[in-house]
């Protein structure tokens, strides 16, 4: 499977959180897996350390490119066709980094590993 990572999931098993489910973690530590984190993660992740709504990842937000890296995880940039997709979605969720990530998963095939209930209902697959 090609995985893609939503923030949250990508900072609990950072974390080695409980809050990670249970499938969503077998699916990360799977060898049979390629697991992507998008740049649109590094963003969030970046301005939500700049607004004072995570405070505990500032080693993370500081050595997003080396964590990546060292688990073996493939960064996904953020192309025109990703940003035109999720400008262009009619649909209501207005959080952009959720919209980014599943214009990313909709157009390279992933599937998103979340546990965002509400991302059932735009055509992508989900794990959790």
């Amino acid at each position: 499977m090609r995985l893609l990572l939503d923030t949250h999931a990508l900072l609990w098993w950072g974390e080695d959180s409980p809050r990670l489910g249970r499938n969503a973690r077998a699916g990360i530590d799977s060898d049979d897996n390629q697991i992507f984190v998008s740049a649109v993660s590094a963003m969030e992740i970046a301005t939500k350390v700049r607004l004072g709504k995570l405070i505990d990842v500032l080693d993370f937000s500081g050595n997003f490119e080396t964590i990546v890296q060292r688990a073996g995880f493939q960064p996904l940039q953020i192309s025109i066709a990703h940003a035109l997709k999720a400008g262009s979605m009619p649909i209501s969720h207005g959080d952009p980094f959720d919209r980014l990530l599943i214009a990313q998963a909709m157009i390279e095939g992933l599937t998103l590993v979340s546990n965002e209930k509400l991302f059932d209902g735009f055509g992508v697959a989900r794990l959790w």
